[in-house]
């Protein structure tokens, strides 16, 4: 049912209406080893009193133990969303994960095999080089992990990603590598994903004709998938193959099997730790009351800003480097889960859902799309995100976190000028994330906050957080245009896909 209709959502329409004042409330919130700064965003008692209801209202308190005891909350595929799980002690995982355990010690003991070198290429060789081959949810989170979490220095495999299924993408990664000690990892829960399928097929391609060995193919490639009988196609053997679970979404998945890469690339005992801290904000979400929740507050603060406050915008903005392809795999996690105008029974959301997530790093966007936040006419709120000890040297860290509390002050405070083109309007609602460290625990804990602060929102709405039925239309539309671009008639389409198909294929000779 559309939230319009509950008792508290009428009663916050009329203090967004009302409350002019700025009567603020001052609140920093700690969990799971960080720090959020909520005093910028514009809550005053009553509209977080509101707020309050509006999640007991909407049964978020029963919905949160829902997910966690594994109930089938993806109602539209009749699925968990037990992702929760797996960052889990053992004695804390429902009965439905329990497979889980055996699966992920295999994952890890793999990356053991490979980064001590015992396990070795055809040749005889050991692994220097590994190439992930996945899309979306398997391919976003790892490669954030990897690169916020790995320095030059560390012990290793190089990591590279594949993705997007233009050929520059693969061309990249595998140049100048060596087929002999690389491996390849293929991430597709179904094995037929037409972009990693594609990507998977031309690398096992050019593995073969440098090496001329299909046997081979058993010491360079494993899989990530629930397809045994397509992945032993492809020469991958069963043991190779480490299974995913319906109850794990993509975009939910780096603790999982999908996290490999993750493992490789910083060890077993360090990808616990990132588990760890994933856990210590589950156990925060779970148990803390809603006062006081960072990722329940920080769902209610956007629900009153994209719903009350009109704002059209989510800016995320990362002042450190390692991170800076958060905003990337937030766009997903968020927009994925959350871009949906239909509840749970059918009927139409009467609300808008999540805006527009985008962002960029500090302080290179305070020369790029900054000026837009301070002086444009479009509305946003907006995440900083900062490491409190950060890179040396020590004066570049603190310019660094001088500038993103300068940039949230200017933002709030504004600017009066008597020449017009200096005014800054200021009122923008901002929250500050305080990691202490760029750790694996760290960067746990601001992943899951995401996570949750995004199913708390779809509870609100009434959407399903844990679908994505709107990306399948494209898939499906592309395989007749991939036959017509190869030269069959162009039947079936629109006028203007007709005409693109027309000239791309037209004979210029």
């Amino acid at each position: 049912m559309s939230p319009e209709t509950t008792k508290s959502w009428k009663v916050l329409s009329r203090l967004a209406n009302t409350e002019t004042d700025r009567e603020d409330v001052p609140r920093r919130i700690e969990a799971a080893g960080l720090l959020a700064d909520l005093t910028k965003q514009r809550l005053t008692e009553p509209v977080l009193e509101g707020l309050l209801a509006l999640a007991s209202e909407r049964g978020l308190r029963d919905a949160i133990e829902a997910q966690f005891s594994g109930e089938p909350i993806n109602r539209t595929e009749g699925r968990a969303a037990l992702h929760t799980a797996l960052r889990a002690p053992v004695d804390e995982r429902p009965e439905s994960a329990a497979e889980a355990e055996a699966v992920m010690t295999r994952v890890l003991d793999l990356a053991d095999d490979v980064r001590r070198g015992t396990w070795r290429g055809a040749t005889g060789k050991s692994i220097t080089d590994v190439v992930h081959i996945g899309i979306g949810g398997s391919h976003l989170g790892p490669e954030l992990a990897v690169e916020a979490l790995t320095r030059p220095w560390h012990l290793g495999p190089r990591i590279h990603f594949v993705a997007n299924i233009d050929g520059t993408s693969l061309s990249r990664a595998l140049a100048g590598l060596d087929p002999n000690r690389t491996l390849f990892v293929v991430v597709s829960k179904s094995f037929s994903t037409l972009e990693t399928r594609v990507n998977a097929g031309s690398s096992r391609a050019w593995f073969l004709e440098r090496t001329g060995d299909a046997s081979a193919i058993a010491r360079h490639f494993v899989a990530v998938s629930t397809n045994l009988e397509a992945a032993a196609a492809f020469g991958i053997p069963p043991s190779n193959v480490y299974p995913m679970w319906d109850w794990v979404g993509g975009r939910f998945s780096v603790w999982s099997p999908v996290g490999l890469p993750l493992a490789l690339a910083i060890g077993r005992d360090r990808f616990l730790e990132f588990l760890a801290g994933g856990h210590a904000m589950d156990s925060h979400f779970r148990r803390t009351p809603f006062a006081a929740n960072l990722p329940v507050l920080m769902a209610l603060t956007g629900i009153w800003n994209y719903n009350f406050l009109g704002v059209t915008n989510q800016a995320i903005l990362p002042y450190a480097e390692r991170l800076r392809l958060l905003p990337d795999f937030l766009q997903q996690l968020i927009m994925e889960s959350n871009g949906k105008s239909v509840c749970h029974d059918g009927t139409p959301l009467n609300v808008h859902s999540m805006p527009i997530v985008w962002g960029g790093t500090g302080t290179n966007g305070q020369h790029a799309f900054h000026q837009l936040l301070h002086q444009g006419t479009r509305s946003f709120a907006a995440d900083f995100i900062i490491v409190a000890n950060g890179e040396p040297p020590a004066s570049h860290h603190r310019w660094l976190n001088a500038n993103a509390l300068a940039q949230s002050q200017a933002m709030l405070m504004g600017q009066e000028d008597a020449d017009p083109h200096k005014r800054v309007a200021g009122g923008k609602p901002t929250t500050t994330l305080v990691l202490p460290d760029l750790q694996p625990s760290s960067l746990g804990a601001l992943i899951a906050l995401y996570e949750h602060m995004v199913f708390c929102q779809g509870i609100i709405w009434d959407i399903n957080s844990f679908d994505q039925w709107g990306v399948e239309l494209g898939k499906r539309l592309a395989v007749p245009i991939f036959e017509q671009l190869g030269g069959k008639p162009a039947l079936g389409q629109d006028a203007s896909t007709r005409g693109l198909i027309e000239y791309l294929t037209r004979d210029d000779s």
